[in-house]
């Protein structure tokens, strides 16, 4: 990276903001003792603007009009309730059920935020089961092609999948209208290779749905079905359900919705994963069977009573760019903190020493997108995560990106950690006002994401090349800012958005809401956003 001095002023190059980019945050902290899963019916929390973008983790999101069906059904007592497994599940322990995909369930109850209680139709076995594993028989949801509230960015990187053919399709629910939906197709074309084509379905005045106004169709199955056979007037004939990844389970068992304090005895660890500053992480096993993380830390790293207050707020948000926190063992030094496993380890190391040194603009587009995401959740519910950086985001399969340790850094008892004194305090994610007067909000987290951009399109090149960190902060005092990188291509759009992250009024610099919306809609090459089908 060149050493050339880039003055601040630079950041008055124009970004389109989109609506929603001053928007305050509403929405406090939940006082549940856990919050339900944002992807459950009931459970998504509205704002104007750009909504809360989650990926293909869960099987789907019921339409409004479907809940109050299945509440007026609870109502009368008509029929019972029935489900159809879409993927398969393996029980964990005596209280919950296994099941295969296709297998039908009568639920009992489903006042739980994440388990429901049904009877197997089939066996008579009676238990709880992730809710988000099972969707109404004989409803939209059951479908394997529809993917429910899914963005444009992730249906386009589920049907890139290197071994998905030409055809591959999905079904979302319509980021614009709330009565129609979208088909997104993977294409082929000499010119282009491999690409995604969108077509919008649109509800017909009299019933039933159309992508040509010439061709409307009863159902969605219905429509579904006929271009399955004959292309239409789509780029090609749909030839299959593009797979849909299983979702997330946010405990390791049923019983530990309340009580997530485990026995270490539970946990194998296997391999050492890597080693930080306050302990070391560990690949493992819980009851020799689910894998997980597990990070032991270090002896007086912090207070047991602090970390159990600060990991009860982990526990309780939700989110599936965030690191799913399982279960602790603080009864005893070292405290384990046990985690969902991210097989790529973290985003700095990716980029560094594995695959991601292999990373093309829009995967890294892609991976700055899902932490944004992330960020945009935890913006939505005041929380501030105080030390965002590669190292602290986790790669899983396909490039997931989760964010993990947010709100650790409050809560770390050690001199070295200390803005005023540390030598490991890390000066150079970290926001002016934040080293010079403590003052850490989601605005210095907008700071920290900025070179979080900078570490991830130079793949993984530490900020600030050549300076220690007394002299970052003075020439950040003085209006440098990092120069967009010679050896790295950085398109313009993404560094004007580093400079606004790295405004020095917080103030000015922008909200995660507008960061998310912005690189959700960020094209790397000029594509029209729907297809017309002519009559």
């Amino acid at each position: 990276m060149g050493m050339c001095c880039s003055k601040h002023n630079e950041a008055s190059r124009q970004l389109v903001y989109h609506q929603g980019y001053k928007m305050g945050m509403e929405m406090g902290i939940a006082e549940p003792r856990y919050a339900p899963d944002p992807n459950r019916p009931g459970g998504q929390l509205k704002r104007p603007g750009v909504d809360i973008i989650r990926t293909p983790t869960t099987p789907s999101e019921y339409r409004d009009r479907q809940v109050q069906n299945h509440q007026n059904q609870t109502l009368t007592m008509s029929r019972p309730r029935i489900v159809v497994a879409v993927y398969n599940y393996q029980s964990r322990e005596a209280s919950d059920v296994s099941f295969v995909k296709g297998d039908r369930m009568e639920v009992l109850d489903d006042s739980e935020s994440d388990w429901w209680k049904v009877r197997h139709l089939a066996t008579g076995e009676e238990g709880l089961i992730p809710w988000n594993f099972v969707a109404e028989d004989k409803s939209v949801e059951s479908e394997d092609w529809y993917f429910g509230k899914v963005s444009r960015k992730e249906a386009e990187k589920l049907l890139m999948a290197e071994e998905e053919p030409r055809g591959t399709y999905l079904i979302r629910d319509s980021e614009h209208n709330p009565s129609g939906y979208s088909l997104s197709v993977k294409d082929w074309e000499q010119s282009r290779g491999y690409h995604v084509k969108h077509y919008k379905i649109k509800p017909a005045a009299d019933g039933g749905y159309f992508i040509a106004a010439n061709q409307i169709f009863a159902t969605l199955p219905a429509l579904v079905q006929a271009y399955t056979k004959n292309a239409l007037g789509l780029c090609h004939v749909l030839s299959k359900p593009c797979p849909r990844p299983k979702p997330q389970i946010w405990d390791l068992a049923p019983q530990m919705r309340d009580d997530w304090e485990i026995d270490r005895s539970e946990i194998q660890l296997i391999h050492k994963l890597g080693q930080g500053h306050f302990g070391t992480v560990w690949y493992g096993k819980w009851r020799n069977s689910i894998e997980v993380a597990v990070k032991t830390l270090r002896q007086g790293a912090m207070s047991t009573q602090a970390f159990l207050q600060e990991a009860a707020i982990m526990k309780k948000f939700r989110h599936d760019r965030l690191v799913a926190l399982y279960a602790v063992c603080s009864k005893a030094e070292p405290i384990y903190i046990v985690t969902e496993y991210m097989k790529n380890g973290s985003l700095l190391e990716f980029l560094r020493n594995g695959d991601g040194k292999d990373l093309e603009l829009p995967d890294l587009i892609y991976i700055a997108y899902q932490v944004a995401s992330g960020m945009a959740y935890l913006e939505m519910k005041q929380l501030i995560h105080r030390d965002l950086a590669a190292r602290n985001v986790l790669i899983g399969e396909n490039n997931t990106a989760k964010i993990c340790d947010f709100g650790l850094a409050r809560v770390i008892e050690d001199d070295e950690y200390c803005p005023k004194q540390g030598s490991r305090f890390p000066i150079k994610w970290t926001a002016p006002e934040s080293i010079v007067y403590g003052r850490f909000s989601i605005k210095s987290d907008v700071w920290s994401y900025g070179i979080l951009l900078m570490e991830l399109f130079t793949y993984g090149q530490v900020p600030y090349p050549g300076m220690h960190g007394r002299e970052v902060i003075e020439q950040i005092d003085q209006g440098y800012r990092m120069p967009k990188p010679a050896s790295h291509h950085v398109p313009d759009p993404i560094y004007r958005l580093m400079l606004v992250c790295w405004e020095a009024d917080p103030e000015k610099r922008p909200t995660f809401e507008f960061l998310n919306s912005y690189l959700e809609d960020f094209n790397i090459a000029s594509e029209i956003p729907y297809r017309d089908v002519s009559d």
